[in-house]
């Protein structure tokens, strides 16, 4: 079973940066990776995606441009760069994967099956 395991969150200050990582325990090569966040209140979102196979990316429209997603498929790992942090960025960030993502959707929670434990990120002066 794939198990998923996110860290570097932490505490930033606005316009800060994060780098967060998420280590599987199976090879990646053809997955496709997510990583969603939910702050108190609201809905799992999703951030940004990845498809290891072609290294297509695709981003939501609140962080296009701030945030980068990759992925190191050699060390079973996928990264999101987290640049110009704002306070509405705070929430607990999870990375999720699934081999047989429709792509087009890939910012869609129903999409993965599998998901880390989260890692919160919090963005404050």
């Amino acid at each position: 079973q794939l198990q998923l395991v996110e860290s570097g969150g932490g505490l930033v200050q606005p316009g800060g940066s994060l780098r967060l990582s998420c280590t599987a325990s199976v090879n990646l090569d053809v997955y496709a990776i997510g990583w969603f966040r939910q702050a108190p209140g609201k809905e799992r979102e999703g951030v940004a995606c990845i498809r290891t196979s072609d290294g297509s990316t695709y981003y939501a429209d609140s962080v296009k441009g701030r945030f980068t997603i990759s992925s190191d498929n050699a060390k079973n790992t996928a990264f999101l760069q987290m640049n110009s942090l704002k306070p509405e960025d705070t929430a607990v960030y999870y990375c999720a994967a699934d081999p047989s993502v429709d792509f087009d959707y890939g910012l869609d929670v129903i999409e993965y099956d599998d998901w880390g434990q989260g890692t919160q990120v919090t963005v404050s002066a």
